[in-house]
């Protein structure tokens, strides 16, 4: 993917939305071999914070284990996804290079579905499991795959998850056409 088609998100607080890298997110998941849905509605959750380079940098100054990325990555998920799928590029190049990020993350959501057993409780479906190992790591995404209530945090997480998927799913109605909103 170009990062032309990915352009960096807006400084400015609330000129943010996940929405504006729906044609970055269809091409993505598609050749990730997951759903665009999931990958969308994964970015929605992770909309909470500011994700412009710079913002990124003084935060990783202040945090050296931070997360990056418009899909918010940790490096350890980062060099894993990476290594076994042979990606290029570095950890810190999540920050600037949001095509990077969508890619790299619905890489993640397939690895974690490989890992995801067939058969789990029927309290959550196959995205939302999914989406708690993204959140919560993939041991935990099995753990309450058999039935193991997730904790507090968890249970946020998935909240959000829920009630952004309508938000998501407008988002590719389109088909993930480009949007002009994004402004640097």
């Amino acid at each position: 993917m170009d990062r032309e088609d990915a352009r960096t998100p807006p400084l400015r607080p609330g000129s943010y939305t996940p929405a504006d890298y729906a044609a970055v997110v269809v091409r993505g998941a598609r050749e990730a071999g997951t759903s665009p849905l999931l990958v969308m509605t994964v970015l929605y959750n992770e909309a909470y914070k500011p994700h412009h380079p710079l913002l990124e940098r003084l935060w990783q100054w202040w945090k050296p284990g931070a997360s990056f990325g418009v899909a918010n990555m940790h490096r350890a998920t980062f060099e894993r996804v990476r290594r076994t799928h042979g990606l290029p590029g570095r950890w810190q190049d999540l920050r600037d290079d949001p095509a990077l990020a969508i890619r790299t993350a619905a890489l993640h959501l397939k690895d974690l579905d490989r890992s995801l057993p067939r058969r789990h409780v029927r309290r959550y479906t196959r995205d939302e499991l999914l989406a708690l190992g993204y959140n919560t790591g993939e041991r935990n995404m099995r753990a309450f795959a058999r039935g193991i209530p997730p904790g507090p945090m968890a249970r946020s997480y998935l909240r959000r998850f829920r009630a952004n998927r309508e938000r998501a799913a407008e988002s590719l109605a389109d088909g993930g056409k480009p949007r002009d909103t994004v402004t640097g």
